[in-house]
């Protein structure tokens, strides 16, 4: 375990992994600052003085570039970029800069297993979580999933388990991070407005699995190119999903059954009509969870267990209300094209469909190109509306409106939206500018439908 007791340790983004690395620095005996862009009025007085009581600095209002070169450590929330300024400076001076998760799995006594891919995290995440849980009770499921990993490595003991969703921006300053089981779900264009290249964003995907060894396991997706060359790139035991063809090892879809060809194992785990979660996407996510539960040694009547009672994930195509005869779907989580290309796909009604956000700086073509025949209306929001609508309307499909608000915009999909129809809220985009994450703006879309019931 490293040694933080009377070190210089900068702390940078006050949101949840941020303040969570800020005071377990501080319990190890670290001498911390917390920095923030944010001005000390845009947080509530109370969490200030809170985290001030506890001994903890604040630098808040700008950029640490006068303190960063005179830290011993460097800890960045997510959210920062890493090319700037001071960073590059610290690191020259020999300042170690890393992630909130690096800092977290340094103290970690037991296995982690770290999910990542551009879709399918939480869901994959969340359903691990709870087959670790049938014989590891005390499983942590932490990390992009919006529980912060450095909260919860305290409680851990060397009988446990990690669970981590794991973000291509968590793995920019990753440098030791070694799970014994790690998964990339798949590859899509998202973030390159940050990462700028797709080699970059793959590159940092592949991290997840950087130290693993050949006592180690990876799973991937057969089906997704990047994903299955990356076969060539770990030295862990691989072991493959595939939700389009059958596998001589691994795990697979065939016939609306999911097949498990693994060592000792040659059955059938479950037939998909068990399963309470719809869709391929969800059958892969399925099929990745109960591979990471066999590499683990979880029984298989475990995780048949599981697999036939999860409900799915808040926010990820997640039903709310039928009002008036139209169904409501909130799909916060598809904060990518590639994730709301899929809740279109498994829409079986027209769909009123609330679009927008901020921009990450990818193509809405693919997604788009849906609409026709799928797509009832869409209401747009946010930065990227004229770019989604000048995409739409290459394809033809001009049934547009853009509202200003986000409240706006559910009154208006409520007010367009017949009985047989459904309001499918799948933005394609990141929430922030209008929202401070994916969960508040689901949530306040939820608020808003129910409201319509009362």
């Amino acid at each position: 375990m490293l040694e933080y007791n009377g070190k210089k340790a900068l702390v940078c983004g006050m949101a949840k992994s941020g303040m969570a690395a800020a005071g377990l620095l501080k319990r190890l005996g670290a001498e911390v600052t917390l920095q923030d862009l944010k001005k000390r009025e845009e947080f509530p007085v109370a969490e200030l003085e809170a985290i001030e009581k506890e001994g903890i600095c604040l630098y808040m209002g700008k950029n640490p570039d006068d303190i960063a070169c005179k830290q011993d450590l460097i800890v960045l929330s997510p959210g920062i970029p890493c090319d700037l300024p001071f960073i590059r400076q610290a690191e020259a001076a020999g300042v170690p800069v890393i992630s909130e998760v690096e800092l977290a799995y340094g103290l970690t006594p037991c296995p982690i297993t770290a999910i990542t891919g551009t879709n399918g995290k939480t869901t994959t995440t969340t359903l691990t979580g709870e087959i670790m849980k049938t014989v590891r009770p005390h499983t942590a499921v932490v990390g992009n999933i919006g529980i912060s990993y450095c909260g919860e490595v305290e409680r851990l003991k060397k009988d446990d388990w990690v669970v981590a969703e794991i973000s291509s921006f968590q793995m920019e300053k990753a440098k030791e991070f070694h799970p014994r089981i790690s998964a990339v779900l798949n590859i899509t264009p998202d973030h390159l407005n940050r990462h700028k290249t797709m080699e970059v964003y793959i590159a940092m995907k592949a991290r997840v699995f950087a130290k693993q060894t050949a006592e180690d396991f990876c799973i991937l997706n057969y089906g997704d190119e990047v994903c299955r060359k990356m076969a060539e790139e770990t030295a862990a035991k691989v072991f493959f999903f595939s939700s389009d063809r059958p596998l001589a090892e691994g795990i697979y879809l065939e016939d609306d059954r999911i097949e498990v060809r693994w060592g000792e194992i040659q059955e059938t785990l479950l037939p998909v009509d068990e399963l309470q979660i719809l869709g391929i996407h969800n059958y892969e996510n399925v099929m990745a969870a109960a591979a990471a539960g066999i590499c683990a040694g979880v029984p298989l009547e475990h995780i048949r267990s599981v697999l036939r009672t999860f409900p799915g994930v808040e926010h990820r195509i997640e039903y709310v209300a039928t009002v008036d005869g139209v169904d409501y779907y909130n799909d916060s989580k598809g904060t990518n094209t590639d994730a709301s290309i899929r809740a279109v796909q498994v829409m079986k009604k027209p769909i009123v469909l609330i679009g927008g956000g901020y921009d990450k700086g990818v193509s809405f073509d693919e997604w788009t190109e849906l609409f026709p025949g799928r797509v009832k209306h869409l209401v747009l929001i946010g930065v990227t509306a004229p770019q989604i609508r000048a995409s739409a309307e290459k394809f033809g499909f001009t049934a547009i409106s853009e509202c200003e608000t986000f409240a706006e915009a559910v009154a208006l999909c409520h007010e367009k939206a017949e009985p047989g129809d459904c309001v499918l809220l799948s933005p394609a985009c990141a929430s922030w500018g209008m929202f401070d994450n994916y969960e508040q703006r689901g949530n306040q879309f939820k608020e808003q439908v129910r409201s319509y019931l009362k």
